[in-house]
């Protein structure tokens, strides 16, 4: 069990004082950067020559490098191109004291710069320009470690779960194949969102461990709350679909991460499981157009107060779509802790929420929330047009809207196959041998 095994280290964003390497022929411009550098707290190394700063750049790492253009022996231009195969996830500065647009452009081209200043620089703004720059590097280093935390993860569980980390690792993979097909189809139709959502969710209703039916409310209470605070079509459907997917994430995690309340965690294991929203932003990171719900989901448990995960967030710096979802995912969640009647469950879980309207959730958005819970009376829709149903509701005449597979990955009934009695009789057959029922998609 996962209690007895030894958990991995959590993935922290590198922190530490930013290590930038500078390239200038003359000595006095040098000193000038490691003063200003050094005393803005960064680690300066300077160099007069091009070769001696390649090495440097071979036998250590630097987040930002800083080249000026015009040098007798290397060019700014030579430096960083080559400086770029060395060290290519170093930002690239170029300093240069000419207005000539042509180096510059070869620099960007070349040389792959991030970003260029003109001699006399501000000091100001050239501290700006590089914490910017260390910024973007540590993100991706960010990213590249979480991506390694979830491969160790994934071993880990190999061998806890044995074919189930298996299985889950085709299932992820399975996802982004898909959405890579998704993204290029979308370039051709506008309304491949809908189809991406209803794909994906598919996947959670079919894990028999993630609830698809609060996805499902979340969802509806979600575009009811968008709509609520006057937001566009457009993004009160991404918000919907983040509500929809808000729990991706959690497919590629071991169920004993999930299939208990959080508060019944170890912390070690708690810190794991609130690394999903995480994992499902590298998981829809293939399908551009759904880079909007992607960083609603990641930022979900950010707080209004900015107490919140993974970046402290606050106020207006949290995109709305995450807004939204964080109050109606506790509201929801709330709703279901609790054996009340109806009226008192939904009265209760917004007390919930209005007690922590300005400190965890948007002001405006728990206004919308309750007036949305007051005029709704369901909580609950369809997946786009899809319907979810099990064999014994079937009817004649109902038509697929996704391939059924058997557990052994076998096509059983393909896309688009209106049921017959004939069909409907056959499948119910298999799903009475079957532990848990079908989870058939039907077109309505």
């Amino acid at each position: 069990m996962m209690e007895h095994s030894q958990e991995p280290e959590i993935a922290t964003p590198p922190s530490g004082p930013v290590r930038v390497l500078c390239l200038d022929d003359e000595p006095g411009v040098l000193k000038v950067l490691r003063r200003t550098l050094g005393m803005a707290g960064m680690q300066v190394a300077i160099y007069e020559c091009g070769e001696l700063a390649l090495k440097a750049l071979d036998e250590n790492d630097f987040e930002v490098i800083i080249s000026d253009m015009r040098m007798p022996e290397m060019d700014g231009v030579e430096f960083l191109t080559k400086a770029r195969q060395v060290s290519p996830e170093s930002q690239r500065i170029l300093l240069s004291g000419y207005a000539d647009m042509d180096s510059t452009i070869a620099a960007i081209n070349e040389g792959g710069i991030h970003n260029f200043l003109q001699k006399p620089w501000q000091n100001e703004a050239l501290i700006h320009v590089i914490k910017d720059a260390a910024e973007k590097y540590r993100l991706k280093q960010y990213n590249l470690a979480l991506q390694e935390e979830v491969r160790k993860q994934n071993e880990q569980l190999k061998v806890l779960n044995g074919n189930l980390e298996e299985l889950v690792e085709k299932r992820t993979a399975q996802i982004r194949t898909v959405l890579r097909q998704l993204e290029t189809a979308n370039k051709r139709e506008q309304d491949e969102h809908k189809a991406t959502v209803e794909l994906l969710y598919n996947f959670i209703n079919a894990n028999p461990y993630i609830n698809a039916d609060l996805a499902k409310h979340i969802a509806h209470l979600c575009g009811l709350v968008a709509h609520k605070l006057g937001l566009s079509e457009k993004v009160i459907q991404l918000t919907k679909m983040a509500g929809y997917l808000a729990q991706v994430g959690l497919l590629a995690m071991d169920p004993a991460l999930y299939n208990r309340p959080v508060e019944q965690l170890s912390p070690q294991q708690r810190k794991l499981f609130f690394t999903h929203p995480a994992t499902a932003q590298l998981m829809l990171m293939p399908a551009q157009h759904l880079s909007d719900v992607g960083e609603a989901i990641y930022h979900q448990y950010e707080k209004y107060n900015g107490q919140g995960i993974p970046k402290g967030l606050k106020g207006k710096e949290i995109p709305i779509g995450a807004h939204i979802l964080a109050a109606v995912r506790d509201y929801v969640e709330h709703l279901l802790k609790t054996n009340n009647p109806e009226k008192e469950q939904r009265a209760h879980a917004l007390e919930m929420i209005k007690m922590y309207s300005g400190s965890f959730y948007h002001p405006k958005v728990v206004a919308a929330l309750e007036q949305s819970v007051q005029a709704d009376g369901t909580g609950s829709e369809q997946v786009g047009s899809m319907n979810i149903l099990d064999a014994q509701k079937l009817k004649p005449g109902m038509e697929l809207g996704l391939a059924i597979h058997s557990h052994k990955g076998i096509m059983l009934l393909p896309k688009g196959h209106v049921f017959t009695a004939a069909t409907v009789a056959k499948l119910q057959q298999l799903e009475s041998q079957k532990p848990t029922p079908f989870r058939i998609l039907i077109k309505t």
